[in-house]
């Protein structure tokens, strides 16, 4: 069975200061029916916006921000809980930061703990462990470390679910006729190098992040789908009928 990697971002998960939860349970609805194909696991952003929940702090501040985070984590994974609970589906929590990531002993203990809750049928939710981290709270809204899970996990690919629904010649933002590139087998230099530019006030990314994680990953010969979180047809087309309607996949030339 094959073995993806499912990000989803905080532009996804949170409206007006809050966890969107209908947004939340219509993404377990379709990891759910993924899970009938593939081995799933999951990298959540959303802690600080759940953390902003319970307790109003100003997330400028580098201490509120992890404060928010200690807070949200709980939350998030408690409103995850329930939500697959009704597809009768346990999940388990797996904080890494980037320094787990660069070691190799770090990586192994990561592997075989994903390894095994995988075996037991568990989903493992993971999220950068940012009530410790400092520098990690700005990796990219967490689409860094999705592709470093994707490569360490052995998975074969990584799904990024955003408010941006595909990769366009241009930004579809400013001109009405840019175009979605359905399929990319590299990415410019210069794209990897455009000021970062969210679109959420809890989100730390923008298309730069998702570029860059799809870099890292068509360099170690993996595929990576970029597509909406707030309409999941594209996904469901792509990853359940097999059929590439809308979204952006990055693949290696030799794969397409």
């Amino acid at each position: 069975m094959q073995r993806v990697v499912v990000k989803v971002g905080s532009a996804v998960l949170t409206q007006d200061g809050e966890i969107a939860l209908s947004r939340m349970q219509a993404l377990v609805n379709f990891l759910a029916e993924l899970r009938e194909k593939y081995e799933v696991i999951l990298v959540s952003s959303g802690a600080v916006a759940g953390g902003y929940t319970k307790l109003k702090l100003d997330r400028t501040a580098l201490a509120n921000k992890q404060a928010l985070a200690a807070i949200g984590q709980p939350v998030l994974m408690q409103r995850y809980a329930k939500k697959f609970e009704r597809h009768e589906i346990i999940t388990a929590q797996v904080l890494v930061t980037a320094a787990n990531l660069s070691k190799d002993d770090d990586i192994q203990r990561v592997r075989n703990t994903v390894e095994t809750l995988l075996c037991n049928g568990v989903i493992p939710i993971v999220n950068e462990n940012d009530a410790t981290a400092t520098d990690e709270l700005e990796l990219g809204d967490n689409d860094q470390l999705s592709a470093y899970i994707t490569e360490h996990t052995d998975a074969d690919m990584l799904i990024i679910l955003s408010d941006i629904d595909a990769y366009y010649d241009k930004d579809p933002r400013k001109y009405e006729d840019a175009k979605i590139l359905k399929t990319v087998n590299e990415i410019p230099h210069e794209a990897l190098t455009q000021e970062v530019n969210p679109n959420n006030e809890f989100a730390t990314g923008g298309i730069v992040t998702k570029l860059k994680a799809a870099a890292y990953l068509l360099e170690h010969n993996k595929k990576m789908f970029l597509a909406s979180g707030f309409d999941l047809r594209d996904v469901k087309s792509f990853m359940l009928e097999e059929k590439h309607k809308g979204g952006t996949l990055f693949t290696p030339k030799e794969q397409s």
